[in-house]
């Protein structure tokens, strides 16, 4: 039995769309004699697809697709859809109305449901405000499909479906259990050959060694072959890195796709040893193949793929061809124009100079010297007058307060004014460009540089735009991307005569670490300061963090590459007081 993974990249919602990509992926599985073919979690409606759930007309125009997209599909091939059933009893046993489901298409019909037995709740995710549970457990005989180059062979070969979720709850793996049942346990207890898993896992850092060593320790637990396809692409906040993967019954990896790009790939179930090999897809013939061992990449450069998909997918997804971006000379607003101008091409960004009478002219001389090196179009647009313009129109009403971080602000508002003007006027998304140390603490303006339809680096500390962008320029020997002065001259705002942020913020690398603490590891102050650091230091973070939460509930949508970002996942409240554990309780 010849299965293939299609890793496939939808838009949310579009259906048609969405549809023609696995019927391309079946033709070209078809046309190589494969006998299954996988998609990924929701497949024809693309993952999350959130409120759009709500709407019985996008659930009826979901039915009719997969019907059609049935009657579509090469004749040969069986394929797994992602889709939703109705749970038709909701109106009289209660419950949601809707399943996460599988829908198994073949000879023109839909043959079989198969529906998530486990919905998470955390984080991103929200399965529980859409979804029924479902509490049986799937799987299905290919040969009783009557598949001519695949008889009924005996014992039949029985295939166990999981969707996502439904893999992670192994309690040896985690040490315990999320969920009062192990759908893994139950289809190995009713006799699965082999077990399939279709998944829109999002990425975050290093979460695909999280995932291969949760795979392999199911299949050496169970001794059974496990095939797991994702969704790749990115879905507003979300990214998915795709590595869809296969392993064996000893938990050998027999198959991986490639990340953060569409992919097909294929592996060879063997009837009699009731095991796994891999095969390749080379020019319609199928070979046996040894899976080439796969090189991990780099942090830095396992962050800057997510963001180059990212950014490429949300500018097209959301019917942008151009952006545009405010270039400052500095750090973040340079791997910012870097990361678009990967993702959509250089000729289609452009960097905006807004320089004031407080803009060093090193700072110019970076910004134009980062465009040359990128092939980039720049526009200036001094802002002095505009500034002057501010301050004679506010100079009654603010003449008896001394100037302060108004009049700063007043400079990054001015700067956002003019950036969303361009945007307006010729149709470009403007992607903002603060990073997630500043957004933590609020280190930015509101209605400013906080402008935009995407924060692209919002999910990345201030010392990891710093080792990205040392990565990039080692990237190619001899070609420097990001000037060397970017680099290595004090991160500053500009906004005032000499200014500096570690005038305003401790150094980064102290301040990412405090920031980690309270933000991904739900330290306590005490147990900060235990670990070195200063307790009037932790506890101005804390009200820095605490303070800006309205700044960010603002924000424009920001890609997310940690597991714990400041975007859907982050639910923290606004009008609070937040209680401290004090640092002595005597």
């Amino acid at each position: 039995m010849k299965i293939a993974i299609a890793q496939l990249n939808p838009t949310i919602g579009d259906l048609q769309g969405n549809s023609q990509q696995i019927l391309q992926a079946a033709t070209q599985a078809a046309a190589q004699g494969i006998d299954l073919m996988l998609t990924p979690e929701l497949s024809l409606c693309g993952y999350p697809p959130r409120d759009l759930l709500l709407r019985p007309s996008f659930i009826e125009a979901m039915s009719w697709q997969l019907q059609q997209l049935a009657q579509k599909l090469p004749p040969a091939v069986a394929v797994l859809v992602g889709t939703v059933e109705t749970h038709t009893l909701a109106h009289t046993t209660g419950g949601k109305s809707l399943y996460n489901s599988i829908a198994l298409l073949f000879n023109g019909k839909i043959q079989q449901y198969f529906h998530k037995r486990l919905l998470p709740t955390y984080d991103v995710f929200d399965e529980n405000r859409y979804f029924e549970p479902s509490y049986v457990s799937n799987y299905f005989n290919l040969g009783e499909l009557g598949i001519p180059s695949h008889p009924e062979v005996s014992p039949p070969i029985r295939i166990g479906v999981t969707i996502c979720e439904d893999l992670w709850n192994d309690e040896e793996f985690w040490g315990k259990r999320q969920y009062p049942t192990n759908p893994i346990a139950n289809l190995v207890e009713e006799g699965a050959d082999i077990i399939i898993n279709l998944s829109a896992s999002p990425y975050s850092m290093g979460k695909q060694k999280l995932r291969e060593a949760m795979l392999n320790h199911v299949a050496v637990r169970y001794h059974k072959p496990i095939i797991y396809a994702n969704q790749v692409g990115g879905n507003d906040d979300l990214i998915f890195d795709g590595y869809s993967v296969a392993f064996n019954g000893v938990g050998e990896r027999v198959a991986l796709a490639a990340g953060f790009q569409p992919d097909l790939v294929a592996v060879e179930f063997d009837e009699k040893s009731r095991e796994l090999r891999p095969l390749s897809l080379n020019g319609g013939a199928i070979a046996p193949v040894t899976p080439p061992p796969a090189k991990p990449l780099s942090q830095p450069e396992e962050i800057w793929s997510a963001l180059v998909l990212g950014v490429r997918d949300y500018t097209r997804k959301c019917g942008f061809s151009k952006v545009v971006i405010g270039l400052s000379g500095g750090i973040d607003s340079s791997l910012v124009a870097a990361i678009a101008s990967e993702a959509i091409g250089p000729e289609n960004v452009l960097g905006v100079l807004m320089s004031s009478p407080h803009t060093s002219q090193q700072s110019v001389i970076d910004a134009l010297e980062l465009a040359e090196n990128l092939g980039m179009k720049t526009y200036s647009l001094p802002i002095a007058d505009l500034m002057a313009g501010y301050d004679n129109t506010l100079e009654d009403l603010f003449a008896d307060s001394p100037r302060d971080v108004t009049e700063e602000n007043l400079q990054a508002r001015i700067r956002g004014n003019l950036l969303m003007a361009i945007s307006n006027k010729f149709g470009y998304l403007l992607i903002s460009t603060g990073n997630k140390s500043e957004m933590a603490v609020g280190y930015c303006t509101l209605y400013g540089d906080m402008n935009g339809g995407l924060a692209a680096i919002s999910d990345v500390p201030k010392t990891q735009v710093y080792a990205i962008c040392q990565w990039l320029n080692s990237r190619e020997p001899g070609k420097i991307v990001i000037p060397e002065s970017v680099l290595s001259k004090p991160p500053s705002a500009e906004l005032k005569p000499g200014q500096i942020d570690q005038d305003s913020l401790p150094p980064y690398d102290i301040l990412d670490d405090i920031l980690d603490r309270l933000i991904h590891k739900h330290e306590s102050i005490p147990q900060i300061v235990a670990a070195g650091y200063d307790p009037a230091l932790v506890q101005r973070v804390v009200k820095l963090l605490n303070g800006a939460e309205f700044k960010r509930r603002q924000a424009p949508p920001g890609l997310k590459v940690t597991d714990r970002a400041f975007g859907t996942g982050w639910r923290m409240p606004i009008a609070a007081k937040v209680p401290q554990i004090p640092l002595s309780r005597e």
